[in-house]
């Protein structure tokens, strides 16, 4: 579809938001209820869902849990089945870190450990930043290099941090299991690799959790850690060759603003915290002369929903719709709302289903939706959609897209 889309984008004045809700979808706490979508307040979602189209979105395939970097993928327009890259990269890349040929970045996560290296808090407690960064210099301290194999150890934010393998000559590969089993209660795994490539990543990466753990063993709360996600360099056609946009990245999150960076987004400077979302806004309103299309993030939807606190993630989606009147004052003309995943309070981890998808423009039909919410989004005439029609819909909708054959 990447090249059939090539072929049929064109230049236009029309300026498309995407808007991403992170982890947004969610689920009812008991059967019968609502879920924090529908729980929470707010009139602004409800007026501009009113005059939408809606629908349902899986972001991968039925069943399948999508992780955020997939799921942005997908939404993207990017298979994610056949585009695929490691958590690692995007992190790596998201704060500035530059991967050579050969080179594997892994994505940490901070851990609380007890007892027999038992794990309490997959996420440290989601320590401060500069708690982050005291860890990762005491880890510097103690961490140059394996077997002659330089180290290097960056901080992203809260629990999250980055290790960087780089090759000497021979390239380490990247195909090895995970150390995080994404479960309490657990030790830590071992990882193991899949091919003959990745024998000596696999072996770096045991060996750093090891002494990792060593160098931690006087913490109480940050005394361990986990890995998932590794990567190599990735590669992917440019988004702005496939859909001649010029394309800008709101985002706080490293890992958001690796993957924008890596299909050619320019990612744009945000100040302030994620919480307030003001220093985003302020981003995109002076950014909106420059580019056509903008990808707005916004995270702590996700987080709330991995903390399993329903109420709080509620709040977050409170806090989105008081501020969606200023981007509505932009006039966009196509706006998009959508999550890259679910991510329930009920389960406190991502899930499979699917998300509600919103998009506004001169030319949609009637739609039965009133609220922006999972039942609602069911009743909507976008029906259920896989997530890379997302940006041919908005292409299409901003009169973008050329006429296909004859």
């Amino acid at each position: 579809m990447i090249d059939t889309i090539r072929e049929l984008a064109k230049k236009t004045d029309e300026k498309i938001l995407m808007v991403v809700l992170d982890g947004v979808g969610g689920l009812p706490m008991a059967l019968g209820g609502d879920t924090e979508l529908a729980t929470a307040k707010t009139p602004n979602l409800d007026a501009l869902a009113a005059e939408s189209q809606l629908g349902l979105v899986e972001l991968v395939g039925a069943g399948i849990t999508p992780g955020s970097g997939p799921g942005h993928l997908s939404l993207f327009g990017y298979d994610p089945i056949k585009f695929v890259v490691g958590r690692g990269a995007l992190s790596a890349v998201g704060i500035g870190v530059k991967l050579n040929a050969g080179d594997v970045a892994v994505r940490g996560n901070f851990a609380t450990l007890e007892g027999d290296r038992i794990i309490k808090d997959r996420r440290a407690g989601r320590p401060s930043d500069e708690k982050n960064a005291e860890i990762v210099k005491k880890l510097r301290a103690g961490i140059q290099s394996i077997d002659g194999i330089p180290v290097e150890i960056y901080t992203e934010s809260e629990h999250r941090f980055v290790v960087v393998f780089r090759a000497q000559g021979t390239p380490l590969g990247a195909n090895l299991s995970d150390v995080d089993p994404q479960a309490t209660g657990v030790q830590p795994m071992t990882a193991e690799a899949h091919d003959e490539a990745s024998q000596t990543t696999a072996q770096l990466v045991n060996r750093f959790v090891q002494q990792a753990e060593a160098l931690l063993k006087d913490e109480t709360q940050v005394n361990g850690v986990l890995f998932r996600g590794y990567s190599d360099v990735p590669h992917f056609p440019s988004f702005d060759d496939i859909y001649q946009l010029n394309a800008a990245c709101i985002a706080s999150y490293p890992m958001y603003k690796g993957l924008a960076s890596l299909v050619g987004m320019d990612v744009l400077e945000v100040e302030g915290e994620e919480d307030a979302l003001s220093g985003k806004v302020e981003a995109l309103k002076q950014a909106w002369g420059e580019y056509d299309f903008f990808y707005f993030h916004i995270k702590k939807t996700d987080s709330t929903g991995e903390d399993g606190d329903f109420k709080a993630k509620v709040k977050k989606v409170e806090l989105f719709d008081a501020l969606l009147p200023e981007l509505l004052a932009l006039e966009p003309d196509v706006l998009c709302i959508v999550g890259d995943h679910s991510t329930p309070s009920k389960l406190a981890t991502h899930s499979w289903h699917p998300v509600p998808l919103l998009i506004r423009s001169p030319y949609g039909r009637k739609d039965l939706a009133q609220r922006y919410t999972e039942d609602e989004a069911l009743r909507g005439s976008l029906g259920l959609r896989k997530g890379t029609d997302i940006m041919p819909l908005l292409m299409a909708n901003a009169l973008k897209l050329q006429k296909y054959g004859a």
